[in-house]
């Protein structure tokens, strides 16, 4: 994902995390490294996947999350909750712990 992520690109960021949810099953690594911005909404939206993942027994990994971009996990408390990682490798790897 890259750019911003609000109420004006929520359809495409919706209609993408759709595509590959029924194209790849519940495992799902999203990096955010090319993330502007995020607003609550995108948030909710990753949350929402986040639960669907773990509702099916599969992976959830959010990559190379920004704080000064994505400050609505903090604000909100999501980022302690949420399963971030640095690079696409460690996810893996926690996939496979």
């Amino acid at each position: 994902m890259s750019g911003i992520l609000d109420a004006t690109t929520r359809q495409q960021f919706t209609d993408r995390l759709a595509e590959i949810a029924e194209d790849h099953g519940p495992d799902l690594v999203l990096d955010l490294a090319g993330v502007t911005f995020m607003d609550s909404r995108a948030l909710g939206l990753i949350v929402h996947h986040w639960q669907r993942a773990m509702a099916a027994e599969g992976h959830f990994a959010l990559v190379g999350v920004q704080y000064s971009n994505s400050k609505v996990m903090w604000v909100t408390g999501l980022a302690q909750r949420l399963p971030l990682y640095d690079t696409l490798d460690e996810a893996l790897a926690a996939f496979k712990g």
